[in-house]
């Protein structure tokens, strides 16, 4: 008999983690942030509710039915245990063997990748998880009673129903563990840092264009400097740390750090690592509203920058009228104002051209120095990010002829309004889609010629406000776009109200679950000469 209940517990044993799968890829997906799980529960209450209703029905049932009726099909004891326990076996088998099944053949954006944090992660999970069996075993199995044995099937069962908080309860258990290894990792890339004097280091954060102005600095100063810089959106403590570890370089000149925030304090934790001498401030806006709450919160914490500069430090904003103007008037430190058409501005651009070619326009400095530019990149707010890396270059002693080789040598960033010349034209801005940028994309999309589709999921991480401004999206694509396509129907009603509102035709309007449904019926609304626009695209933690 203990022979068969091991077997029973080593069965449930990997039903519990593969029921957990799904949600540990949750957890990575929101950056092992255990508040930003808590949200993710959160947005998908209904789902997990009616797993625990179900799974705890099933618990009981199993717990205080099953018994009877197995007493009732067998007519003796011994053969009603044995009987119960092979039935049990065989739902556990079931159920495992359906996770697995389920999060094997369920497409993802992203898959769960098994880091080394994932690995310790899933071994402090599968720990916790066995001592708790073991805990059953032993106060409740060791027993001859066969309620008691019954009973304690509840055991394995709830945690089953429990799946979608476990990942959260392991996650507190590792955070010990997490923070001595990231506290490591922190101390030995400040003290590379601190040892090279002679590095020029550069901070750059933002609600939004941090990565495109990085990569657009980091090739502006390659015409005079060697740079070293990450090849993606790096930009958290863990993030920065690895690379400055593993691959700093004696003969790096220029290091140019992306800094990003969704709690105040995360930019001063990223200041202290690479103490910057140079900040850069892209725009402040309504993003990751979910943990900031509201924008002004975003701005201070985006301010953090500026603070951690030196009295001897240069503080670069690019110009909003708004809350990136605030900034700078309080920045302490020599500072830098930069813009794209009229104003009082230490670097500008105007003459703006845009168009399938790209972008052209006249880069001017303060004292009156201009040069043509021309770029691969689209959009207003990317030239407003190019005159921001425009004026760094210019601080560190690059001529304007050398500035406009750099900007001729800027590539647009994968999936952040990248133009995609062919038959038909594609506009792809799928990432982390943002009002501002959106508002942008759009402006661009209504220059191109013919016929203008939009595929998008809408805004995440807008916290309260988020129907608002999705609302607001549905209203602004109805004046520059001819059709629409909506994906997800959870995330586009407030779209698709704010289309109708606007009177767009309802024939040119659908509805999808997928991005693989969404272009499988672009050519129902254009064809060659047309544009489509791809506006943000939602990770698997959105995509329902």
């Amino acid at each position: 008999m203990w022979g068969l209940l091991i077997a029973e517990l080593a069965l449930a044993f990997i039903a519990i983690l593969g029921a957990s799968v799904h949600y540990m890829h949750m957890l990575q997906l929101e950056s092992y942030q255990l508040d930003g799980y808590l949200r993710h529960l959160k947005r998908y209450k209904e789902e997990w509710k009616g797993w625990t209703l179900y799974t705890g029905v099933f618990a009981l049932l199993a717990a205080l039915v099953l018994p009877v009726i197995m007493t009732m099909f067998t007519g003796e004891r011994t053969n009603s245990m044995i009987a119960a326990h092979v039935v049990i076996m065989a739902v556990y088998a079931a159920l495992a063997g359906y996770y697995i099944y389920k999060e094997l053949r369920t497409p993802k954006k992203k898959p769960l990748v098994f880091t080394k944090r994932m690995k310790r992660l899933c071994a402090v999970h599968a720990a916790a998880v066995l001592f708790a069996l073991l805990i059953a075993l032993l106060i409740l199995g060791y027993t001859d009673t066969e309620r008691r044995l019954h009973l304690m099937r509840i055991t394995p069962l709830a945690l089953i129903a429990a799946a979608p908080w476990l990942p959260l309860a392991s996650g507190y258990l590792a955070a010990p563990i997490e923070n001595r290894i990231n506290k490591g990792f922190f101390e030995q890339a400040r003290q590379a840092l601190q040892a090279r004097p002679d590095l020029i280091k550069i901070g750059i954060t933002g609600s939004y264009g941090k990565t495109g102005t990085k990569f657009a600095l980091a090739s502006i100063l390659s015409v005079k400097y060697n740079v070293f810089t990450s090849e993606s959106s790096v930009n958290t403590p863990m993030g920065l740390s690895k690379l400055i570890n593993t691959r700093l370089k004696p003969e790096h000149q220029v290091f140019i750090a992306e800094m990003g925030a969704r709690h105040t304090g995360d930019i001063k934790e990223l200041t202290v690592l690479v103490k910057p001498t140079i900040g850069l401030i892209t725009s402040i806006g309504p993003q990751h509203l979910e943990t900031f709450g509201d924008i002004r919160t975003v701005a201070a914490t985006k301010f953090e920058l500026l603070q951690a500069l030196p009295r001897t430090g240069t503080a670069i904003v690019a110009s909003d009228g708004a809350w990136a103007n605030k900034l700078y008037e309080k920045a302490a430190c020599e500072k830098l104002l930069t813009g794209v058409g009229e104003g009082e501005f230490d670097m500008s651009a105007d003459e703006v051209e845009v168009g399938p070619f790209g972008s052209r326009f006249t880069l001017s400095d303060k004292t009156g120095e201009s040069v043509r530019c021309e770029t691969a990149l689209l959009g207003r707010h990317n030239i407003s990010n190019l005159v921001l890396a425009c004026a760094c270059a210019r601080k560190l002693g690059m001529t304007m002829s050398e500035i406009a080789e750099g900007v001729k040598r800027v590539k647009p960033v994968e999936h952040r309004l990248q133009l995609i010349p062919g038959e038909l034209n594609v506009i792809d801005d799928a990432f982390n889609s943002n009002p501002v940028g959106a508002k942008e994309a759009l402006r661009v999309l209504h220059d191109f010629p013919g016929r203008h589709l939009i595929i998008t999921p809408g805004f995440v991480e807008m916290g309260e406000d988020e129907d608002k401004y999705n609302y607001e999206l549905g209203r602004e694509i109805a004046s520059a776009c001819d059709a629409a396509i909506l994906v997800g129907p959870r995330h586009t009603k407030p779209i698709l109200q704010g289309l109708l509102k606007e009177g767009f035709a309802d024939a040119n309007i659908r509805t999808v679950n997928s991005l693989s449904e969404a272009t499988a019926i672009i050519r129902q609304f254009v064809g060659a000469g047309d544009t489509v626009l791809f506006e943000n695209d939602l990770p698997d933690n959105y995509a329902k």
